[in-house]
């Protein structure tokens, strides 16, 4: 499992999307989302506007994601 290490209280999924070069800007998030399916602990979520806490685990092409709070 990768960790991703945010310094904030939260992360939005496109942010995150965008972090692990699955995107290349904001704008490709929605279709991105309807194309390919990421579960955010255990539910198929496609809001790109989620927040992601500490915690929070994304998965997503057979691999996943921890986040991690670093503050």
């Amino acid at each position: 499992m990768k960790k991703i290490f945010i310094d904030s209280e939260f992360i939005t999924l496109t942010q995150f999307l965008k972090i692990e070069g699955f995107i290349g800007s904001g704008g490709e998030a929605k279709h991105f989302l309807m194309d390919n399916g990421v579960v955010l602990n255990g539910e198929l979520e496609n809001r790109r506007g989620k927040k992601l806490y500490n915690n929070d685990i994304v998965q997503l092409f057979d691999k996943k994601y921890l986040i991690v709070n670093e503050t």
